[in-house]
């Protein structure tokens, strides 16, 4: 049977209107809003070009200060979930891949978490890391230890919060990305490696490691972006406290655009922190190219 030189097009129609509702349009009318002063309130949209562009990088404006600095919280954030979020799911992806009694059990009850909503997940801890009422201060007092902690409203006590509950919340879906890619090394690996009398440590270096080596591009790539795009817990435990300390880049955007209603300086910082993992994620693939090619 012969086929049409359309007939590709068809097959792709429903993904390329999807792409281009759902996707392209929304990207091409946020670059349009970043080029304007932009208030949902006002009748008159004035085209500024790219003078919301220059604020953010006017050390003496109103949005730059603010911006950068929710930004170093970003950073400060992912620096320290990111390395968490990659050793801890891959420890207990190792201990869920082994055969022992209850094992669907345990694997059950890591990943329950991540099904909670994040409403559920700020609302839980926001109660649990309370400095004067919180479960978690009480029963590090049962424990002699310091219970007076001020998790929720001093530094670095909230960066341990929001980076230990994204932790809990969120290890169980790396931990079974990880799983399937344990699952997925041929076991004649394991067998030759115990052959040539390798050990547990050279086992897990020279076969587990690289075998999970298209996971690990996938699990580190998703978690860098997820944690820099973190917003919730942040909103919910500290509410950016103290100071706006703890203000992440997406809680400034979401503030300056439906709380302000000043949509073209929110649509701008959108576009920049867009590039910045843009930029981070290029690094991550091109970390993991360069590895590759030196196999």
């Amino acid at each position: 049977m012969r086929h049409q030189w359309w007939t590709p097009y068809v097959f792709m129609a429903p993904y390329l209107v999807l792409f281009l509702t759902f996707v392209a349009a929304p990207i091409v009318y946020g670059l349009w809003i970043s080029l304007h002063a932009w208030d949902i309130n006002v009748p008159v949209k004035p085209f500024v070009g790219l003078d919301n562009y220059q604020e953010l990088f006017d050390p003496n404006g109103v949005d730059g200060p603010r911006f950068w600095q929710a930004m170093r919280a970003t950073g400060v954030f992912t620096a320290m979930s990111v390395p968490l979020l990659l050793v801890v799911p891959l420890l207990v992806a190792l201990l869920m891949n082994g055969k022992f009694r209850g094992r669907n059990l345990y694997r059950a009850v890591y990943f329950a978490p991540y099904v909670l909503g994040v409403a559920v997940v700020g609302l839980l801890w926001r109660f649990l890391l309370d400095g004067n009422i919180g479960l978690v201060n009480h029963y590090l007092g049962v424990l002699g230890l310091p219970d007076d902690i001020q998790w929720t409203t001093d530094t670095p006590a909230a960066w341990w919060a929001l980076v230990l509950v994204t932790v809990w919340w969120t290890l169980g879906f790396n931990a079974v990305i990880y799983l399937a890619g344990l699952q997925d090394i041929p076991a004649e690996l394991y067998e030759s490696a115990r052959v040539d009398g390798a050990n547990a440590w050279q086992r897990f270096r020279h076969v587990t490691l690289p075998g999970l080596r298209p996971v690990a591009l996938f699990v580190v790539n998703s978690t860098l972006l997820a944690s820099a795009n973190m917003f919730g817990q942040s909103y919910l435990i500290t509410a950016g406290a103290p100071a706006d300390e703890t203000k992440t880049a997406i809680y400034l955007i979401a503030e300056t655009g439906l709380r302000r209603f000043e949509m073209g300086s929110a649509s701008a910082m959108s576009f920049l922190l867009a590039l910045a993992l843009m930029a981070a994620s290029a690094v991550v693939f091109r970390i993991f190219r360069e590895r590759q090619e030196d196999r």
